[in-house]
């Protein structure tokens, strides 16, 4: 319809488009959080020598506990501190996108 009023591509994409998959967007960004730190630790798993997913690794070739709780804990922080950011995030925009 929008074509049909001579709309261009990018005032389609501005004014329909994307209004229309905001919310599609917040939630792949919630559910992409968890991925990402899941591929960083993997990464760490294999080839690093620093950063969480190395002392996970480390810690359980010492038999040292406490490094891996300690790693996975500051994980569940870092990764419920990103999805409070994606929360408060999608109330910003859902509250300025109804007003």
């Amino acid at each position: 319809m929008a074509r049909t009023f001579k709309a261009s591509r990018f005032q389609v994409l501005t004014k329909i488009v994307i209004p229309a998959n905001i919310s599609t967007f917040i939630n792949s960004l919630k559910v992409n959080i968890g991925l990402s730190l899941v591929g960083v630790i993997s990464g760490e798993f294999l080839v690093s020598k620093a950063g969480l997913g190395y002392l996970i690794v480390y810690g359980g070739q010492v038999f040292k506990l406490d490094l891996v709780m300690t790693s996975v804990i500051i994980l569940g922080i870092v990764a419920g501190i990103m999805y409070g950011a994606v929360l408060l995030l999608e109330k910003f925009i859902l509250r300025t996108k109804t007003s």
